[in-house]
């Protein structure tokens, strides 16, 4: 189970909040503000001992955007055993790749949104 978020974790997601990616900035544009199905997401929400790029405490869904580093085999290890523990927390991860947004923000809207509505109570 996740322990609460020490000094630093919440000073290193506040730091990747004002540090965002372009991808990412894309995707919280579309998120933010209860746009998708009036659901609230929260972007570098601390779930030590990791940061999740976007979560949503309702449903208990993180969206996790993959760039290239995510696709060396020691980004797909730690990828492996982040999404692991997070599924033993009862958390479900969307993994996306950075290409994915740019290239086809309506699928991975629609994907989000599908997922979402089979996580609701």
């Amino acid at each position: 189970m996740p322990t609460r978020p020490t000094l630093n974790q919440r000073q290193f997601a506040r730091h990747l909040r004002t540090n965002q990616t372009d991808c990412e900035l894309l995707l919280w544009q579309k998120l933010r503000a209860r746009q998708i199905a009036n659901l609230k997401f929260r972007r570098q929400f601390p779930c030590p001992p990791y940061v999740l790029d976007f979560y949503c405490a309702e449903l208990k869904l993180a969206i996790e955007l993959d760039g290239g580093q995510h696709y060396e085999t020691a980004g797909r290890i730690h990828d492996q055993r982040r999404t692991l523990y997070l599924q033993q927390c009862g958390i479900e991860v969307l993994r996306f790749s950075n290409l994915e947004v740019i290239e086809q923000m309506s699928d991975v809207l629609e994907q989000i949104i599908r997922i979402a509505a089979n996580r609701m109570p």
